[in-house]
């Protein structure tokens, strides 16, 4: 099914406890600015009431993205019976001369390279997809490519 998210059992955890947050503490608190800032007078030239609109729809825009993710969300369960690098893995690796990465591939709605996730549609992702430890694999970016060999897969 095209709609479906890929996610890990602690990013969906994440998702519920965001949506959570954004509908249960911050709506109440967005009403309260809003209204607050017409009860000013003139909305045509007030601030406090446009950018607390602006907010509310930036806001509500990640809930319903929010929303999404969790009806159409598919669990990544790491796989590790046979050796071969999956999606909810964690792999570490290591370019010649340089210190070993680590990074677990999850799904584009969970990424953060910063934090250690990588997409399994990004680069590395694609690259490290259904190989084993002790393989030279090259990663191709839009930057030149380079290869890595795999350390350990956990």
């Amino acid at each position: 099914m095209a709609n479906d998210i890929h996610i890990t059992p602690e990013g969906l955890e994440a998702v519920r406890k965001e949506l959570d947050d954004l509908t249960t503490r911050w709506r109440p608190e967005i009403v309260a600015k809003i209204k607050a800032a017409r009860e000013l007078g003139d909305l045509s030239e007030n601030f406090e009431y446009h950018a607390a609109k602006n907010e509310q729809g930036m806001k509500e825009a990640r809930i319903k993205e929010l929303e999404a993710i969790i009806k159409n969300h598919v669990l990544i369960e790491p796989q590790t019976q046979h050796g071969v690098v999956a999606m909810g893995n964690t792999v570490r690796f290591a370019e010649d001369g340089s210190d070993e990465e680590r990074y677990r591939i999850v799904g584009p709605a969970e990424a953060d390279p910063k934090a250690g996730r990588v997409s399994y549609e990004s680069a590395v992702g694609k690259a490290l997809i259904g190989h084993r430890v002790g393989d030279e694999v090259e990663i191709r970016t839009p930057g030149g490519a380079y290869s890595v060999r795999i350390t350990a897969i956990e």
